[in-house]
């Protein structure tokens, strides 16, 4: 959490000297050249036990993308400190008229001599009030069909020009922030693959953010919580896990977070055969997404009135985690590519039906 920011940096570091950060990478680049099961492994353990540290946006979204598309300059300046915990990266792909509809972004990138110069803005960009760096998408040539004048940037975010600005989200947080580019000089060789040719880093990019394997060992603990919860509580003398619904709903939810976390082996599966996932990618997306909120909701008709207590409530249960996660879980059909989205890509790229 961003109020235990300091404490977050110091075990992510020490995450990164042990190499367990970043540790499928090659090890020319911090990693361990383990397999993706092993790191697939590792992220549900630090997942189910709400370890800090893990770097989402650096670990999983740009060194991936980096490794694949980056110059050996980019390589070597980025993936490295990625590995060992010391860049924080945020993410600088939304903007307040684009969201499901990204091609149609308006940041613009003009280049000047040997820059480019970044106007826009950006949105939802989560942690960028603590990031040094940003990988952005920004339109490099307007005359073209909007996917195909893209392009993709790595913004030092102390650079001249970059403000960011909170946004204050539904649980009370400040996690996400908007980001003003006014003027901002980016290097030449901080495009990230061919000019106009971001679109596809960024599908790419997209993918790996939605192939997460730490939802299913979230959703895991939390309900090995409500499970506990049902034991050891009564409702006229009788334990709430013997009753049939309860029993059935956790039932229910149960095989469904089996079900999700096997979709994510498979996503770990493609990756060690070298296969950058796609369509699976959404439809493990979609799945979770709209599998957490029914696990939140499930948690709430179990707890009643108590799960809707904060932390520091008095009579509040599991710490007033569940009051806190069913209002975070709003966000996970829209976040990342709405479920509607995700379905669009199943369709088009998983079932080849027609546009």
């Amino acid at each position: 959490a961003v109020e235990d920011w300091g404490f977050v940096q110091s075990v992510r570091r020490k995450l990164g000297e042990k190499g367990w950060i970043a540790m499928s990478w090659p090890k020319e680049y911090g990693g361990q050249d383990a397999s993706s099961m092993k790191q697939v492994i590792f992220i549900e353990e630090m997942a189910y036990y709400r370890c800090p540290g893990r770097d989402t946006q650096g670990g999983r979204l740009v060194g991936p993308v980096i490794i694949l598309h980056g110059t050996e300059e980019q390589k070597k300046k980025h993936l490295g400190a990625i590995a060992r915990g010391e860049a924080v990266w945020a993410q600088g792909f939304s903007e307040p008229e684009s969201g499901s509809d990204l091609a149609s972004l308006k940041t613009k990138a003009v280049e000047d001599g040997d820059d480019f110069v970044i106007n826009g803005q950006k949105i939802w960009s989560s942690f960028a009030h603590k990031a040094d760096w940003m990988h952005v998408l920004a339109r490099t040539d307007p005359s073209v069909p909007k996917h195909k004048g893209i392009s993709y940037f790595l913004v030092d975010l102390k650079t001249p020009g970059v403000t960011v600005r909170p946004i204050v989200d539904i649980t009370g947080r400040h996690r996400f922030n908007e980001t003003f580019f006014d003027n901002v000089r980016v290097p030449k060789q901080n495009l990230l693959g061919p000019k106009n040719g971001g679109w596809y880093v960024a599908v790419q990019t997209l993918d790996f953010e939605r192939a997460g394997v730490e939802y299913p060992a979230w959703m895991r603990r939390l309900l090995a919580e409500l499970v506990a919860y049902a034991k050891e509580t009564r409702r006229n003398g009788v334990p709430l896990s013997k009753e049939p619904l309860v029993r059935n709903k956790l039932a229910e939810r149960a095989i469904e977070i089996e079900c999700n976390r096997m979709l994510a082996y498979r996503i770990a599966w493609l990756q060690s055969k070298g296969i950058v996932p796609n369509y699976e990618a959404s439809v493990t997306k979609v799945y979770r997404g709209e599998l957490f909120q029914r696990l939140t909701n499930t948690g709430m008709q179990i707890m009643g009135l108590s799960g809707q207590l904060g932390e520091g409530s008095t009579w509040a249960r599991l710490r007033g985690r569940l009051m806190f996660q069913y209002m975070f879980t709003l966000a996970g059909t829209i976040a990342g590519g709405t479920s509607e989205i995700q379905r669009n890509i199943v369709a088009l790229r998983g079932l080849g039906l027609p546009r």
